[in-house]
């Protein structure tokens, strides 16, 4: 079975992480030596998802540059920009909706979660709903 696209949002302005990420995006923020992005899309690589279209904003163009066509992480990588006027989670989708494909998952650019993807996707096709929801429940393991 084909895992649908996954369009990851990673277009805020990461105000909590500042000073940093007022000259780099959080997505490329180092962690253990590598950008996050390059961790994330590993594990959605791992997990089974061949094609990622990022929903980008604040200094979304570094991003571009770093995950090119996605070929380095054996995947697509299609780029959505936000634009001149962020428009926020829906907003960002609905720009998106021409090249992310149906169906397709969305996730946060800032989460790395071991999500069997296959499975949830099972789950959905098998609701005949129209749309999806995942949750973790953390066990109050984290904020």
């Amino acid at each position: 079975m084909t895992v649908p696209a996954l369009a990851p949002l990673a277009g805020g302005t990461a105000t909590r992480l500042r000073p940093i990420t007022e000259k780099i995006p959080k997505s490329l923020v180092p962690v253990a030596g590598k950008p996050f992005l390059y961790h994330q899309l590993r594990l959605f690589h791992r997990h089974g998802i061949r094609r990622v279209v990022l929903l980008l904003g604040h200094l979304g163009e570094q991003i571009e540059a770093f995950v090119g066509d996605g070929s380095d992480f054996g995947m697509e990588v299609v780029v959505c920009q936000d634009g001149d006027a962020p428009r926020g989670t829906g907003g960002a989708v609905r720009r998106a909706l021409p090249v992310l494909g149906s169906p397709f998952f969305v996730t946060y650019g800032d989460s790395y979660v071991e999500l069997d993807f296959t499975a949830v996707h099972q789950a959905f096709q098998r609701s005949g709903q129209p749309a999806m929801m995942t949750v973790l429940h953390n066990r109050d393991q984290w904020d």
